[in-house]
Formats: C-alpha cells, sequence, structure tokens
C-alpha cells in the first residue's frame, strides 16, 4: 500500500543530496510539513517555505518526541574519512547517527529511506563499505513500516565542502561523460536523481524493503 508524502523529518539536510530532497519536497504538493535537523541554521534552507529547521548540535539526542507522527524520515547523512579525521569518528557519524535515527521509527507508521552507497557489505574488507553494509543490515533487522535504500555510485553536483578525490573523479568524467552508455552500472548520478528516486520511492514502493541501486537511480528522469 502506497501513501501520500504528507510530513517528512531529515538529517544530512545540509548535505548535496539533503538540499536537493528539500527543494523537490517544497514543490510537493501533498507534503505540507518537512522539518530539517540541522546543527547551525542554515540560510539557504530558510528561504523554503515549507522548510523548519530543527537546531540540535548532537543528532544523538534526537527522541520519540522530536521525530513522533512523521509520515516519512529521510537519511541523507554520510562524510567521508578525510573530513571525520578517523575511522572513528568516521564510524560514529555514518553509523552510529544514522542507526540511532532508524531506530525511533521502530513499530511505527512511518517510511524510512536511506542513502547508502553502491558497494555496501558487511563482509567488505573496505572500511567504508563495510560500515555502510553493516548500517543496511541493522536497519533491515528492525521492525519498520518500509524501509527504502539508495545505493548511488559518485554523486555529481556542488558540494557545499571540499571533496579533493570526488571533485577530481567528477573532473574526469565530465570531460569523457559521452563515452560512457547509460547502461553502464557505476554511472555517476546527479544529486537531483538520489533525491528524485527518494521521493519517487516515498510515493511508490510497497515492498516492505527495497534496495534501489545505481542503474535504477539513473533512470530518475529529473536531473539527468
Amino acid at each position: 500500500m502506497t501513501k501520500s508524502i504528507k510530513s517528512v523529518i531529515v538529517i544530512g539536510a545540509t548535505g548535496l543530496v539533503g538540499r536537493e530532497l528539500l527543494k523537490q519536497l517544497n514543490e510537493l504538493e501533498s507534503c505540507e510539513k518537512i522539518t530539517a535537523v540541522v546543527r547551525h541554521e542554515d540560510q539557504q534552507i530558510k528561504s523554503l517555505e515549507k522548510v523548519q529547521q530543527f537546531i540540535l548540535q548532537d543528532f544523538l539526542l534526537l527522541n520519540d518526541e522530536d521525530v513522533n507522527g512523521y509520515s516519512h524520515a529521510f537519511s541523507c547523512l554520510g562524510t567521508t574519512l578525510k573530513k571525520a579525521g578517523s575511522k572513528q569518528n568516521f564510524y560514529n557519524i555514518d553509523y552510529e547517527i544514522n542507526a540511532h535515527f532508524a531506530d525511533l521509527f521502530e513499530s511505527t507508521q512511518t517510511h524510512y529511506l536511506l542513502i547508502s552507497a553502491m558497494g555496501a557489505n558487511a563482509q567488505s574488507r573496505i572500511f567504508y563499505n563495510k560500515v555502510k553494509g553493516e548500517l543496511e543490515q541493522h536497519i533491515q533487522g528492525l521492525n519498520l513500516e518500509y524501509v527504502s535504500v539508495l545505493r548511488p555510485s559518485l554523486l555529481i553536483g556542488e558540494r557545499p565542502e571540499q571533496r579533493t578525490l570526488e571533485d577530481m573523479a567528477q573532473k574526469l568524467y565530465q570531460k569523457f561523460s559521452h563515452w560512457v552508455p547509460d547502461t553502464f552500472k557505476y554511472k555517476p548520478v546527479t544529486a537531483a536523481q538520489v533525491a528524485h528516486t527518494m521521493v519517487e520511492a516515498a510515493q511508490t514502493q510497497t515492498e516492505k524493503f527495497e534496495i534501489y541501486d545505481n542503474l535504477r537511480i539513473q533512470n530518475s528522469k529529473r536531473g539527468k
């Protein structure tokens, strides 16, 4: 059974996909209430009519009362090992906060949507992929109404912070993109495509747990 997006809460709202997601939700007629959990007030988000900012320094302090009554919860939160500064800090952000956020919706009627990563695998020797896989495993084990997991490849777009390797990869892709077929499963996707896929999944998913791989995100009509 599908349901309309009425009220949503978003973490990772100031990131590349999070900002695009807020814009698309703000344009959605059925969506009446949008809460962006942020550490500091954001002027760009402030310009979006339907979005209210919930300022909280530590997202682990989010509680049941804070998230009560939302039809959908979107987790766009993620970082890099370089930005986090250590494997432990990376784990604290990408696993602990996302897992805590998901835990709050157990046994509720909220549809939970997560941006994971291509290559997510709890058994991987690559730390990044291992953490993403462990998070997916944790979430799949919860009693959640619906779960949507998106596994994008490299994300294309203007980030608020510099990510050297990803910026270099973007430039290389832009130079040689005409050689990359649409059926190539590792083809980079735009933040708009990822956000659009999340919104689409939120409105149309009928399976209790569903994974949206990179090829599926590529087929998103918006943001190509």
